[in-house]
């Protein structure tokens, strides 16, 4: 299942070079895993029903091509694998051009919500990821 979300740069976004700063992007592909979740049916008050948090622990982003005030962008977020109790998560960020602007793999832990230690993942979330 791929989850696209849509945004525009604001002016608030933009650092002293005239871009997009990098901490912004960190924040467009929150954006854009949050809109997997929510297509996928798994918002919060379901993962907790499920017992789980989610946590992010790594993300490994490469920034490929500036982004500036007005620029319409799409951020593209797959399901790439899933482990015992992580998963992983491939983002893109597109201008309007259809350009790459940035790409990310972020991976995730399953948390159980009350011991805060990770637990293997719900069988829920395993199936939106491919064998």
């Amino acid at each position: 299942m791929q989850a696209i979300t849509s945004i525009m740069v604001r002016s608030t976004e933009i650092d002293v070079n005239g871009h997009v700063n990098n901490a912004k992007y960190l924040e467009y592909l929150e954006w854009g895993r949050e809109e997997w979740y929510e297509q996928a049916g798994l918002h919060y008050d379901v993962f907790l029903q499920m017992g789980i948090q989610t946590v992010t622990v790594n993300i490994n982003i490469n920034y490929r091509k500036e982004c500036r005030q007005g620029d319409q962008l799409r951020i593209i977020t797959v399901p790439e694998r899933a482990g015992r109790t992580s998963y992983v998560l491939s983002q893109q960020i597109l201008n309007g051009q259809d350009e790459l602007c940035a790409d990310a793999l972020i991976t995730c832990v399953a948390m159980n919500a009350e011991t805060r230690t990770s637990r293997e993942l719900p069988e829920e979330l395993r199936r939106l990821f491919p064998d």
